[in-house]
């Protein structure tokens, strides 16, 4: 069972890359608050259910929550609020390629994170692993973006790479207490810990933000009507891959998680070719090369 993690994340990745472009969409139509708040709202039901689901089966009934777990919970919903709307900031940008490149050294910002504040340990397998495949998720990056390749190293200091900076930091700091929360319990049942932590967090997120939106920008729900559609596809495709993503983050340490998820750019490439017949670059076979080799570094040696 300890290695049940590695099948989730990988299903987790695919319904991350479906929601990033659900939200993508939605940002050209609603703020970026809204467009955030729909991850969360339209996705509060899909979590209920499955909470209620888990309980039934287990026979389990609703833990009582205590400070322990109040706190990292609270924290890891403010976390991931920011995070999302940094991200969907940076759609709105021209250099949004610069900043998105930027967005996915969250497994590096992970890794420091967890060795430095959380007490993760991490062997020099586990880091050899990171760096291979985040350097691997990189090129994919720069190589699918329209970054010159001539770019003036200025040009890399603007608004765009700190937005992208800003939403890894959220998103790898919520993982951390997201685990945190969720371990709380001290409860071997990870699929229990899992969706008790997951309701709490995304009912904390849809209440604040929607707080926020209520008081400052009251007329966007009213938008909601016309774009009902695309937002529940987000809500459902972030709710089943949070489901993924915060039952692996209690199983498994969060830096080797996100490490694992760079396989949600093979996907993609994968997808271009096999589907819109587009033939790969040689820069981009080779960070496809690389973020295999670091995912098998990851999982045959790292510790």
């Amino acid at each position: 069972m300890e290695d049940v993690w590695i099948p989730i994340v990988l299903v987790a990745a695919a319904l991350q890359t479906a929601r990033n472009a659900g939200q993508k969409h939605l940002s050209s139509r609603v703020s970026p608050w809204l467009a955030a708040w729909v991850r969360f709202g339209f996705g509060l039901p899909i979590a209920f259910i499955y909470l209620v689901l888990v309980l039934a089966w287990f026979n389990l009934p609703f833990p009582p929550l205590t400070g322990s777990f109040l706190v990292p919970a609270l924290l890891a919903s403010v976390m991931q609020i920011a995070g999302t709307v940094f991200l969907i900031r940076l759609f709105r940008l021209r250099n949004f390629a610069i900043g998105s490149t930027f967005v996915r050294t969250e497994a590096i910002i992970a890794a420091v994170l967890g060795s430095v504040v959380f007490a993760e340990s991490i062997d020099l397998w586990g880091w050899l692993a990171i760096v291979i495949s985040v350097t691997g998720v990189v090129l994919i990056s720069v190589v699918r973006s329209t970054i010159p390749r001539q770019l003036p190293l200025g040009s890399i200091f603007n608004p765009s790479a700190g937005l992208g900076l800003l939403a890894g930091l959220g998103f790898a700091l919520a993982s951390f207490f997201i685990r945190e929360a969720s371990l709380s319990f001290a409860d071997d049942n990870f699929v229990y810990t899992a969706a008790v932590t997951f309701i709490v967090v995304i009912g904390l997120q849809t209440l604040m933000l929607g707080l926020f939106i209520g008081v400052f920008e009251r007329r966007e729900f009213g938008k909601l009507i016309g774009v009902w559609q695309p937002s529940l596809f987000v809500g459902v495709a972030s709710a089943l891959g949070s489901i993924g993503w915060f039952t692996a983050m209690t199983i498994e340490r969060v830096s080797f998680v996100k490490a694992l998820a760079q396989v949600e750019f093979i996907f993609a490439l994968f997808v271009s070719i096999v589907v819109f017949k587009e033939r790969p670059t040689r820069v981009e076979i080779l960070g496809m090369v690389l973020i295999a080799a670091g995912i098998v570094v990851l999982l045959l040696f790292a510790r």
